[in-house]
C-alpha cells in the first residue's frame, strides 16, 4: 500500500464537549480518502485531578507493519545509507508489532500529555496521514520536482501577518 504524507496534530480543548462530532469528522474524511487516521490518542483530566485516556488506531496490523518497514528503511538509509535500509526496515517492522500489541503511547507519554494540561481541560494527538497529498505528490516526481519544505499556514498566523503589515505601513506614514 501506498502512503501518503503524514501530519501530527496536538489539540488542545478548554471544556471539551466530545458528541461525537470530531470522529464523525474524520470518518467522513477517511471514508472519502482525504486523510487516513494512524493514530489518535485523547488525554482528559478531570476537575479533580483524575486522568482518563484513550488511543485508537486506524492502521490493520499489516498496514501497521508496512508503514513501520517504511519508516524504518528511511530512518536506516539516511542513519548508514543503503546497508542501513534492511535492517532499519527490520527494526520498524518489530517496532509496529510492538505498537499493534502495547499501541503507540506508554503510560510515561500519557502522563507527559496529562501533565501539560489543566484539571477540566483535554488534549488530543492524533497521527493523520494525507491520502489526497499522493496523487499530487506522484505527479511532482514525474515532473523531476523535488520538495524544498513545506509548511501549514493557520489563520492566527495570517492575522498576525496582518498585523505586521498594518504596523509596518503605519509606521512608514
Amino acid at each position: 500500500m501506498e502512503f501518503g504524507p503524514v501530519q501530527m496534530l496536538v489539540v488542545g480543548f478548554e471544556n471539551p464537549n466530545f458528541s461525537g462530532k470530531v470522529i464523525e469528522e474524520i470518518a467522513r474524511l477517511q471514508e472519502h480518502e482525504v486523510i487516513r487516521l494512524i493514530d489518535l490518542l485523547v488525554v482528559s483530566k478531570t476537575d479533580d485531578g483524575n486522568l482518563e485516556s484513550i488511543e485508537v488506531s486506524g492502521l490493520t496490523k499489516a498496514e501497521g507493519e508496512e508503514l513501520g518497514a517504511k519508516i524504518g528503511a528511511l530512518i536506516g538509509y539516511g542513519a548508514a545509507g543503503d546497508e542501513g535500509v534492511e535492517l532499519g526496515a527490520e527494526a520498524g517492522v518489530a517496532l509496529a508489532d510492538s505498537i499493534a500489541e502495547e499501541g503507540m503511547y506508554s503510560d510515561e507519554d500519557r502522563l507527559d500529555v496529562a501533565a501539560s494540561i489543566r484539571p477540566g481541560t483535554a488534549a488530543a494527538i492524533a497521527l493523520i496521514e494525507h491520502r489526497w497529498a499522493i496523487p499530487l505528490r506522484d505527479a511532482i516526481l514525474d515532473a523531476n520536482g523535488i520538495p524544498l519544505d513545506d509548511a501549514w499556514i493557520h489563520p492566527t498566523d495570517l492575522i498576525a501577518m496582518g498585523m505586521v503589515g498594518k504596523a509596518a505601513s503605519e509606521a512608514a506614514s
